[in-house]
């Protein structure tokens, strides 16, 4: 082989790591995404009429690059019942997204990972109202994304 052909080959193995490595990004599973993008994915979302930060975090969600329907109800407790929420891990709304649940404030990268990974589980929630989570945006307090309904149990999935 000489060095013309070595060369060469070694471009174009590159050039293919280039292609695999930008895959995920145009089959949509990047989280940054420029302003007008396409949608990630649609997002059905309940929340309560008067609730502020449920708003917020839908509109984080669609600078994410997420279609979102929303629904106002008065009776979320119905909604959570009938997606399955656990009563310890429920919060203020609730979405569905490729199927699975997403109760409260979780991040959207977290919910690009799910859709990406794809695990045997109900759906994601990030319990009660953490202050630092999307929509309700006073940074400084930690908190978890917890992986629900999976064969094995509840279990953390991301921590902030």
């Amino acid at each position: 082989m000489n060095a013309l052909s070595l060369t060469a080959t070694r471009r174009n193995v590159l050039r293919l790591v280039a292609i695999a490595a930008a895959a995920p990004l145009a089959a949509g599973l990047a989280f940054a995404r420029p302003a007008g993008a396409a949608s990630l994915t649609p997002v059905e979302m309940w929340k309560s009429p008067t609730c502020g930060c449920c708003g917020r975090w839908a509109q984080y969600m669609r600078q994410a690059g997420f279609s979102l329907t929303v629904h106002g109800t008065d009776d979320m407790e119905a909604v959570k019942e009938a997606r399955g929420v656990p009563v310890g891990l429920r919060a203020c709304h609730t979405a569905v997204v490729n199927g699975y649940v997403v109760e409260g404030h979780v991040p959207a990268p977290d919910i690009v990972r799910l859709i990406a990974e794809h695990p045997t589980a109900k759906g994601l929630a990030v319990p009660g109202m953490p202050a630092a989570a999307p929509g309700m945006d006073q940074p400084g307090q930690t908190y978890a994304s917890v992986l629900f309904g999976t064969p094995d149990g509840d279990r953390p999935y991301a921590q902030h």
